[in-house]
C-alpha cells in the first residue's frame, strides 16, 4: 500500500504542478516571494526519487511485492520449498498448490460470468445508485486475480525482467486499491450529493486505467494462445470502460473552483490559511473574492451587451455603472476588491539591477498584505 500511495501521490503531484505552471504562465518562472509554484516545481525530482525512483516503484515494487505478499497461496508455496523437513514441505506444498489450482479455476469461471453480465448479480451494498460501481469493481478484481496467476505461471522468474508487464499489473492493482478507497470515502461520508461529480470522475478514471493496463498485458504476452484466452475470459463482450466523460470533469471542476463544504472535505488535513503573508492564503482569499464578485461582473457584462455601458474595463466603467444605478456602491467595492486580489495573485516580483549581483537594495516587490492599486 505504501508503494501505491507513494507512486500515485508523487506522479499526481508532478502532473498537477506542471498544469499549474501552464496556468501561471510567466509568473510561474519568475522566482521570488510571490511565485506560488516555482519552488514546488523544482522539488518534483525530490518527491519522485525518494526511496526509489517512480519507474522502479511502478515496474517492480508494486506488483513484484504485492503479487507474493497479497496472494492467498503463493507465499505458502514458497515457504514450503524452503522447509528442511521434506515430508512436511511436500504436504504443505501439495495443500497450497491444490488450493491455488482451485482458486485459479474459480477466478476463470467468475471472470467469464462477470464479464458476460458486466458484473451484475455480484454482491454489493443495496444502495441502488452506486451498486453498479461495486459490481464492476468485483469484476475487475476477479480479472486481476486470474491475469496475475496466468502471467506468473507463464513467465515464472522472468517476470521481473519483463518490467512493462509487471508495471501494467501494478497499475491494475493500484487502481483497484484507489477505486476501493474512493468507494469507502463516499460511503463513510454519507454519500454526499455535492461529492458525486468527484466520485464519478474518480471511479471512471480508475476503471478506464484498469482496462487499459489489462489490455496492455494481453497485447504483450509472448504466449499468444494464453493472451487470446485471457482476453476472452476477462472481456468476453469486449472492453467497455471509457475515460471520464467531459461532464464529470466539469462537475468536479465546479467543486474545486468555489468555496464549499465538498471542497472543505476534500482539503481536510491540508494546510489552509487566510493569512495574506502566505501565498496559499492569498490564493484562497482571492478565490473567495472572485467568486463573490461574479454576479456583479455578470451585471456589468449584460449592461455592456445592452448598450447601457461602454465596452471598456477599469474603474471608470464601475463608476459609470454606479452612477447609472446598474450596480450599487457596495457591489462596485466588491468588484474592486476582487480585481485587487486577482492582480496580487498574478503579480511577479521585481528587483533593481544591483540586487541580482548581491547589492543591499531592498526588493521592490510588494508584500502580499500591501494594497494593490488597480488603474483603469
Amino acid at each position: 500500500i505504501s508503494a501505491i500511495v507513494k507512486y500515485h501521490l508523487t506522479e499526481g503531484y508532478r502532473q498537477v504542478t506542471n498544469d499549474a505552471m501552464d496556468i501561471q504562465g510567466g509568473s510561474g518562472i519568475c522566482l521570488g516571494p510571490r511565485n506560488l509554484v516555482g519552488a514546488a516545481y523544482m522539488a518534483i525530482p525530490i518527491a519522485i526519487t525518494v526511496e526509489g525512483a517512480n519507474i522502479l516503484t511502478r515496474s517492480m515494487i508494486i506488483f513484484g511485492q504485492g503479487a507474493i505478499r497479497c496472494h492467498p497461496y503463493v507465499l505458502d508455496e514458497l515457504r514450503a520449498t524452503a522447509m528442511e523437513d521434506h515430508t512436511a514441505a511436500l504436504r504443505q506444498f501439495d495443500t497450497a498448490l491444490t488450493s491455488h489450482i482451485g482458486f485459479f479455476i474459480s477466478n476463470a469461471v467468475r471472470s467469464l460470468v462477470l464479464g458476460i453480465t458486466r458484473g451484475r448479480f455480484s454482491s454489493a451494498p443495496l444502495r441502488s445508485a452506486d451498486k453498479r460501481y461495486y459490481q464492476r469493481l468485483n469484476w475487475m478484481c476477479a480479472a486481476f486475480a486470474l491475469t496475475a496467476d496466468a502471467v506468473m505461471l507463464s513467465l515464472g522468474g522472468s517476470l521481473k525482467r519483463r518490467e512493462k508487464i509487471s508495471a501494467r499489473l501494478g497499475d491494475v492493482l493500484s487502481h483497484l486499491y484507489l477505486a476501493s478507497a474512493t468507494l469507502k470515502r463516499f460511503h463513510d461520508q454519507g454519500y454526499q450529493a455535492s461529492d458525486r461529480g468527484l466520485f464519478r470522475w474518480s471511479m471512471a478514471h480508475s476503471m478506464n486505467e484498469i482496462e487499459k493496463a489489462l489490455d496492455g498485458v494481453f497485447l504483450n504476452l509472448r504466449s499468444r494462445p494464453l493472451a487470446w484466452l485471457l482476453r476472452r475470459l476477462v472481456f468476453p463482450l469486449g472492453a467497455r470502460f471509457s475515460a471520464p466523460h467531459d461532464r464529470y470533469g466539469q462537475r468536479a471542476a465546479q467543486v474545486l473552483l468555489k468555496p464549499s463544504a465538498a471542497r472543505d472535505r476534500l482539503t481536510k488535513g491540508i494546510f489552509i490559511t487566510d493569512d495574506l503573508q502566505f501565498k496559499e492564503g492569498l490564493l484562497d482569499i482571492a478565490l473567495a473574492a472572485v467568486v463573490a464578485a461574479e454576479p456583479v461582473e455578470h451585471k456589468l457584462r449584460a449592461a455592456v451587451h445592452a448598450g447601457l455601458l461602454p465596452a471598456i474595463e477599469g474603474a471608470g466603467v464601475m463608476d459609470t455603472a454606479v452612477a447609472e444605478d446598474i450596480i450599487s456602491a457596495e457591489e462596485a467595492e466588491l468588484l474592486r476588491s476582487a480585481n485587487e486580489y486577482r492582480r496580487a495573485v498574478i503579480e511577479v516580483d521585481s528587483y533593481e539591477p544591483d540586487e541580482a549581483f548581491g547589492g543591499d537594495s531592498k526588493s521592490s516587490s510588494q508584500s502580499f498584505s500591501d494594497p494593490v492599486e488597480i488603474t483603469g
